[in-house]
């Protein structure tokens, strides 16, 4: 890392001088403040009216393929448009070759272009189209007076456009850009131009003027659900040899780009929401999935063949080959990445696909006279709709209850009087360039059932400092029959720490669980019949489990968070979970329904047994009760993983930011 002063202003045409811990996005230097909006509850939430579309922001061409598919397949499938923003060019080294091509001179401007063409590949047979059908390509004024690429296809009533920022990926020097971008306050990054781009004429970016641009595109474009890339990867320690082999950024397992492209994205929606709000506008009605990078390399892969296979289909276009008569001069793809090198790539990227904050949603609890209540995040904000009457299945608009900017995931707890308690993951800072970048478990307590709530209150963090404080994972809750409420999250060494709150009102402090190994977030837990506390996580090389804080033996080793149910017996829970790309459900003890799928899982117990929600291979939602299995195949177009209530109603969050209902 390069961490001097710039005493000037410095323009530089690739990537710059930082070999820093991109994870970290912080650097000693003189500390800024990012715009957000104020956390106080009570404002307008914008009204989608039935309207659907998906935004995502990757750093380079394929970090879409690789990461957030098949999500975007499905709901490309289920009609929803598409915006797909690349900040870099992704000219790399300039080098578009394998085995068996002519060696020829590194071209970073064909190479840019060859990537493009194949995304657009890609993306042509993804709408069900001929893959070398003809895009619409026009330069799009940006903020600032910038420009870029959006190249359009409109195939069968669905849209996709791509949006090309080309920013570069490396400086003459062959340092990383993109990182020092976020870390240095006084750098200036000139655009690359790809060799078929209608854009003509290079445009320069600072910090601001990247997160201006992204908020612009947001403000322009209104998505109802965004992807983005992590912006808090864990800690990997690896030798120098392996990081490099890996292609992972010193100290953290992602690509340094990806977590800089991640902390712009996330710094633009705060921007937006900012925006918005100062206008006196509504807030803006999105939600928010993240998606993890070379994450998937150090873990049980998750996807059963059915899934991985339509994944890699989707990357076969994209890397294209040299034979192919595209219309592009500069070439037809990304060719290392064309084939069948994405499944025979050690690295393992194409064969999982994780979440940054893995949780089903929205959170549910139900009110006084028995109608619902869901609790999700939109704009960065906690919100709570409300059933419009019980059990009717619809849902009024939207009550703001502030916080923000918080991370996608809430947990609830319910106490002994009906009172919920609303946990989340808030960005107390994200400013970059040196600034703090920090976060913190907050607590929003109601004040009567089914009432209003008390001003939110900040619980901390169990890590010590804010590179190791953003490492934490989605909370989860639960109270035992005590009345003690039981906080639970994965911690910056990939174990488990817990804050208790007593009967009385009054929090513990922050501890951590006995250490067994390393394990993935997505944390179960549960009481049984007894009273006891259980918390179950995904390892490395089975699922831990704790009792009352202890540790017990482990079980079978899975890909994915598991589901659990109290059942009588001395292990008091009954397990169900799937084996590391498998689609095949099992159970712990006992034995499975006929459940195939993958992806997260959710039981509750039911009259003759317990009752599971999940997807099937095509991520259609799926629910087994009473013996009979049932999908879901009309309704309101499911955007993340549902969750089961009482055992008998499934709800979920559309792609049109509204909650849905399913009593099948």
């Amino acid at each position: 890392m390069d961490n001097r002063r710039v005493a000037r202003r410095t323009v530089l045409a690739g990537s710059v001088a930082v070999a820093a811990a991109v994870a970290g996005c912080t650097v000693p230097a003189p500390p800024s403040s990012a715009a957000t909006a104020d956390p106080a509850p009570g404002r307008p939430i914008a009204h989608s009216a039935g309207r659907a579309l998906l935004m995502q922001f990757a750093a380079h061409p394929d970090d879409d393929l690789y990461f957030m598919n098949p999500d975007t397949q499905r709901l490309l499938d289920a009609g929803v448009p598409l915006v797909s923003v690349y900040v870099t060019a992704g000219e790399h080294t300039g080098k578009n070759w394998i085995k068996g091509m002519p060696e020829t001179p590194p071209d970073k401007a064909a190479y840019s272009s060859a990537r493009h063409q194949g995304l657009r590949q890609a993306y042509a047979e993804a709408l069900g189209a001929e893959k070398f059908a003809p895009w619409h390509k026009r330069v799009v004024s940006l903020a600032g007076g910038r420009h870029g690429e959006v190249d359009t296809l409109v195939h069968g009533g669905r849209r996709v456009e791509l949006v090309f920022l080309g920013l570069p990926m490396h400086t003459t020097r062959r340092y990383m850009a993109l990182p020092a971008l976020w870390e240095d306050r006084a750098l200036e990054l000139r655009t690359h131009l790809s060799a078929d781009s209608p854009v003509t004429r290079a445009s320069t970016y600072d910090h601001g003027q990247l997160i201006e641009v992204l908020a612009g595109l947001l403000a322009r474009y209104r998505p109802t659900v965004v992807h983005t890339l992590d912006p808090d990867p864990d800690i990997q320690i690896s030798d120098e040899a392996t990081r490099k082999r890996d292609s992972e950024q010193p100290g953290y397992s992602d690509h340094g780009d990806h977590t800089a492209v991640a902390c712009f994205t996330w710094a633009a929606l705060l921007r937006r929401v900012a925006d918005a709000t100062a206008a006196g506008d509504p807030v803006p009605s999105f939600t928010t999935t993240a998606f993890r990078g070379y994450y998937n390399r150090h873990w049980p892969k998750n996807l059963p063949p059915q899934a991985l296979a339509e994944k890699a289909a989707h990357l076969v276009p994209y890397g294209g080959d040299p034979s192919w008569d595209c219309g592009n001069p500069s070439g037809c793809g990304d060719y290392g990445v064309g084939g069948d090198r994405p499944l025979t790539n050690k690295k393992g990227w194409v064969r999982s696909t994780h979440y940054r904050w893995p949780a089903a949603g929205p959170a549910v609890a139900e009110e006084p006279g028995g109608r619902l209540a869901a609790y999700g995040v939109l704009g960065l904000r906690a919100v709570r709709w409300r059933e419009v009457s019980p059990g009717s299945g619809r849902f009024a608009e939207p009550e703001d209850l502030g916080g923000g900017p918080l991370a996608p995931a809430l947990a609830t707890a319910s106490l002994a009087d009906g009172r919920v308690l609303l946990f989340g993951v808030r960005f107390a800072a994200l400013s970059g360039r040196g600034g703090a970048n920090r976060r913190e478990l907050v607590l929003l307590e109601q004040r009567s059932p089914g009432g209003p709530f008390l001003a939110w209150r900040g619980l901390g963090n169990p890590e010590r400092g804010d590179d190791r404080g953003r490492r934490i994972g989605a909370p989860v809750a639960v109270t035992a029959p005590d009345g003690r409420v039981h906080l639970f999250v994965r911690n910056a060494d990939k174990g488990v720490s817990t804050r208790v709150r007593a009967a009385d009102g009054t929090w513990g402090p922050w501890r951590a669980l006995p250490a067994q190994e390393e394990v993935q977030d997505g944390l179960t837990a549960l009481v049984d019949a007894s009273g006891r506390v259980h918390v179950l996580a995904a390892g490395g090389t089975a699922v831990r489990h704790w009792v009352d804080g202890a540790p017990e033996e482990p079980l079978p080793l899975a890909g994915d968070p598991v589901a659990a149910v109290p059942s009588p017996g001395p292990a008091g829970i009954q397990v169900f979970s799937r084996a590391p790309a498998e689609a095949a459900l099992r159970a712990t003890p006992g034995t499975a329904p006929a459940f195939d799928g993958y992806g997260l899982l959710t039981a509750a117990p039911g009259a003759t047994g317990p009752v599971l929600l999940g997807r099937d291979q095509r991520h259609r939602v799926q629910l087994h009760r009473d013996g009979r299995l049932h999908t879901r195949t009309q309704g309101a177009v499911p955007a993340g993983d549902p969750v089961l209530h009482r055992g008998a109603v499934a709800v979920g969050m559309g792609a049109d930011a509204r909650p849905w209902v399913w009593r099948p």
